[in-house]
This record gives structure tokens, C-alpha cells and sequence, in this order.
């Protein structure tokens, strides 16, 4: 790793289950799931009709009533998580060039929610072919423009300097924040406000998944549904939310007397140049992305105590996963945990990997491995450790947390104690 160390001072986290990071890291350790029968809309049409959704009522989270009214719920989810994260951290912004506060907002879906109603309601539920613009909401703009989510957040928290959003499907929370690294470690910014948020629990979004059989059938126990490296699984479940953290450059970071959750020690991505929606077996490309980030974080294979895993639930995507751990880690594969969160808070797109960068350091923070729910046919294919339906207790000073996207994304991020770290 080359240029300014970058660590992680604030963090808060929207997630299923219960609101703020508190309630996340209770579920994940208590190994419950938030996955249901969709409530946000009428799903019987649909194949698919289960999801993990949160209940959010945005004034009861410091949003004004035009602030709902004009922001989508996905940039809703990213400002509420933004300041819950400005306020973790402790961090003055005034007290910096604001010209070197920086917001990354990751999304792979932007602001379908809105888009989604708003062409019912120009459209009369569907009955007009030529829409009648009139009936829109005035910032409809702002919703079919991903970048309004990083104006909003850079907004509520003043930053002046590098804003933008990363939209790289499934791996766009992990990017998102992976750049806002680099951004502070080449010294173009000296704080960094980055995460990612998604709220794509829509009818066509439902239909999209539908149509490719991505997501799962299965209804009779929705709770159960989200079955990743299990023999049974059949197929991922939707789910919607948000993770911000702040950046900071470590020793202005140590001189504050700021908390350090956790180094970014390294971070890689890829493409497999392959497929829009497949993946290869062989998991390489994944590998190469968690080679470079171990090679960056100038650590040994061995020095991995767990692995936050993407962890779908569909069939290929943990057979690939699984060959990319033994590609990349070899024999230390088999002795390293891993687990999906998915199991318990669903799929939330480009939100995920920010989730699971915020359940990585939680890990290290608390010394426990969140479990795989509902892991209880072992998969011959998924031969490794899956810490099934209960957390586990284990000294962790380095995770690897990966993501994995459409269009053959793939992305890996290394997070350790600061204090264990060569300078």
C-alpha cells in the first residue's frame, strides 16, 4: 500500500431488522432474519414474493416533510445514514477546507421507487400512452439522476470537495468506498463521507428478477427463504437499505482522538468480461481482485481470521465464490469462516456491500463471526466453513469482504486494526 493510510471513524447503518447500527449488529449476532412477504405493494402477480424490507417512516428520522417530499426513499435511506455517521464519528466538517470533504454514494438501482410511482401516476395507473406531465412531482429530476443522491448527502453535511456516485450493480457499495479511499490515500481529499443506499423493492424490479428466475419462489416461510451455500437454495431475496461511514486520513484521525473502527487496508476490482448475468466456475477473476487487495494491504493469505461473503443464495454465484476463496487463499480456505448476511437482511443491491463493510468491522469490534442463517443442508459444492445458524466467537483482526455484480463486476476489500497494521 502506497500513499496516506485511510481509516474508518463513523458508521450507521438502515438495515432490515431494526433502524440504526445498534439494532443491525443484534440481529446479525443473534442470527435473525428480516425476510417477509413483501407489504410495500401488492406482490401476488409476481413469482417472486418475498423481500426484507424496513420500516421507515422518514419523519421519525429528522426529515422534514418536504425533504420526504423530494427525495426519493433510497436518497432518504443515504442522508439519515450520513448524518447518523457525521455524528458517530465525533468529526467537525467545519473544521476542515470543505474543499477536502468529499461524498461517494453507491447505487445500482437509483431511485426506482420513485421513478416507479411517478409513471403510475403520469400515466394513470398505466392507461395513458402519452403521459401527462403535469400530475409528476416538481423534483422529478432528481429521481432519474443517480447523482442527486451524493448532492443530498453532500448537503446535509457540507462537503464541498470530490462528490459523485458509483454505479457498479451489486458491487457498488464496496467501490463506493474503495474510491473514497483512494481519493483520501492520493491526497485529493482529507475526509470522506461514503457509503451506499437502494430501496429497488418495486414491481419492476420484482419483474426484472422475475423474468431471469434471479430471486427465490419460495413462500411457504419467508424467513427461511434466503438460503445462501445451502443445498437447497433456489434463488436470492431483495432487499432494500443503506450504510455510510466517514473516511479519514489515520493520523489526523489519531490526533483527534477519534475511534477507529478499522484500516481500509486494501481494495481491488474486476471484470470478468464474460457475461452480462453469468459466472464462470472457476471464480478467478474474483480471485485476481482478492489477490491485488491482499497485495495492497501487503498482507498473507493466512492473516485472514474471516470472510464476509457475498453470498447470494443462487447456485452459481456460491459455487464461484467457494472456488474463488480456494483460489485465492488456498489450503487457508478451509480454515478461515465464512459467512453471508444475506441470510438475514436479504439482497439490497448496491447497498450490500457498504452493509457488509459495516458488519465486517462489527466483526472485529466484537470479536464474533455473524452466522449463515439457514444454512442446514451442506451443499458438496460449498465445501468450506459457512458458520451455520449461529454466530460465532473468534479473535478477528482482518476481514476480507467481497461483492459480486451483473455485468462481471467483482470486488474485495481488506479491513484491519489499525494497531496491527506495519506502518
Amino acid at each position: 500500500m502506497t500513499g496516506r493510510r485511510v481509516v474508518i471513524t463513523g458508521v450507521e447503518v438502515l438495515a432490515p431488522g431494526g433502524m440504526g447500527t445498534k439494532a443491525f449488529w443484534e440481529l446479525l449476532a443473534d442470527g435473525r432474519t428480516a425476510t417477509r412477504g413483501i407489504t410495500l405493494f401488492d406482490p401476488t402477480p409476481f413469482r417472486s414474493r418475498v423481500a426484507a424490507e424496513i420500516d421507515f417512516v422518514p419523519e421519525e428520522h429528522g426529515l422534514s416533510p418536504q425533504e420526504a417530499r423530494r427525495m426519493d426513499r433510497a436518497a432518504q435511506f443515504a442522508v439519515v445514514a450520513a448524518r447518523g455517521a457525521v455524528a458517530d464519528s465525533g468529526i467537525d466538517i467545519e473544521e476542515f477546507n470543505l474543499c477536502r470533504v468529499g461524498v461517494t454514494i453507491g447505487s445500482a438501482v437509483g431511485a426506482t421507487m420513485g421513478l416507479d410511482e411517478e409513471y403510475r401516476v403520469v400515466s394513470d395507473g398505466g392507461r395513458l400512452h402519452l403521459v401527462d406531465h403535469a400530475y409528476a412531482v416538481p423534483h422529478l429530476y432528481n429521481h432519474l439522476v443517480p447523482s442527486s443522491f451524493a448532492a443530498e448527502v453532500a448537503l446535509t453535511v457540507g462537503a464541498q470537495g470530490p462528490t459523485g456516485v458509483v454505479s457498479t450493480g451489486c458491487t457498488s457499495g464496496i467501490d463506493s468506498v474503495g474510491y473514497a479511499a483512494e481519493l483520501i490515500r492520493e491526497g485529493s481529499a482529507d475526509v470522506m463521507v461514503a457509503g451506499s443506499s437502494d430501496a429497488p423493492i418495486s414491481p419492476i424490479t420484482m419483474a426484472c428478477f422475475d423474468a431471469i428466475k434471479a430471486t427465490t419462489p419460495r413462500h411457504d416461510d419467508p424467513q427461511s427463504a434466503s438460503r445462501p451455500f445451502d443445498g437447497t437454495r433456489n434463488g436470492f431475496v431483495l432487499g432494500e437499505g443503506a450504510a455510510v461511514f466517514v473516511l479519514e486520513e489515520h493520523d489526523r484521525a489519531v490526533r483527534r482522538g477519534a475511534h477507529i473502527y478499522a484500516e481500509i487496508a486494501g481494495y481491488a476490482t474486476r471484470s470478468n468480461a464474460y457475461h452480462m448475468t453469468g459466472l464462470r466456475p472457476d471464480g478467478l477473476e474474483m480471485a485476481e481482485a482478492i489477490r491485488v487487495a491482499l497485495h495492497e494491504a501487503r498482507m498473507n493469505v493466512d492473516e485472514i481470521d474471516y470472510i464476509n461473503a457475498h453470498g447470494s443464495g443462487t447456485k452459481q454465484n456460491d459455487r464461484h465464490e467457494t472456488a474463488a476463496f480456494k483460489h485465492s487463499l488456498g489450503d487457508h480456505a478451509y480454515r478461515t469462516p465464512v459467512s453471508s448476511i444475506k441470510s438475514m437482511v436479504g439482497h439490497s443491491l448496491g447497498a450490500i456491500g457498504s452493509i457488509e463493510i459495516a458488519a465486517s468491522i462489527l466483526a472485529m469490534k466484537h470479536d464474533v463471526v455473524p452466522p449463515t442463517a439457514n444454512l442446514r443442508t451442506p451443499d458438496p459444492e460449498c465445501d468450506l466453513d459457512y458458520v451455520p445458524l449461529h454466530a460465532r466467537d473468534q479473535a478477528t483482526d482482518a476481514v476480507l469482504t467481497v461483492g459480486s455484480g451483473f455485468g462481471g463486476f467483482q470486488s474485495a476489500m481488506v479491513l484491519a486494526r489499525p494497531d496491527r497494521r506495519i506502518a
